[in-house]
């Protein structure tokens, strides 16, 4: 019988450093010119990245960003019907009830009877719930460190106020 090697403890993948780096644009080119000159594309690229990051943090739990939205939502209120929250995060009601199954399948939230119409189905979050959305405070800080890095403290706190006012036109 062969002895299997020792476990390790694994460290969340977002610790780890990254090792697959984007690579760099050349911005020499007339067509990325025309590209970094457009804001919304700019702003494009950076969800992708942050999205990136954060997927690579959560695989190791089977989640995905969606499902992690889904949560934190959910930790802001008492719980909500599934299409509030297909209207709260601007996703597709059929997409809502295919995250909030896996969600539940991990007990980290629960249909239960709505308080005001016993028919419907509020989502709330569970104990379990909360208690990953902790656990992923830190990474998400060192997500949002490692996509700013460029950035001075006074710089990072000026982009997140306009990107607020921004959000608030028309995206939350």
């Amino acid at each position: 019988m062969l002895d299997s090697p020792p476990q390790r403890h694994r460290e969340p993948a977002i610790a780890r450093q990254h090792t697959e780096k984007p690579t760099p644009i050349d911005a020499d080119e007339p067509w990325m010119r025309a590209l970094h000159a457009d804001t919304g594309y700019l702003l494009y690229r950076l969800g992708l990245r942050s999205g990136q990051l954060f997927n690579t943090f959560l695989q190791e739990s089977g989640l995905r960003l969606r499902h992690y939205a889904v949560l934190r939502l959910l930790a802001t209120c008492e719980g909500a019907l599934q299409r509030e929250l297909s209207a709260r995060l601007g996703y597709d009601p059929s997409a809502i009830v295919g995250l909030v199954d896996d969600l539940e399948k991990l007990g980290f939230a629960e249909r239960r009877p709505a308080p005001e119409d016993r028919r419907s189905r509020i989502v709330v979050l569970t104990g379990k719930g909360r208690e990953f959305l902790r656990d992923t405070d830190q990474a998400g800080r060192r997500v949002t460190d490692e996509l700013l890095t460029p950035l001075a403290p006074e710089e990072r706190e000026t982009l997140h106020g306009l990107l607020l006012r921004a959000a608030g036109n028309g995206l939350t």
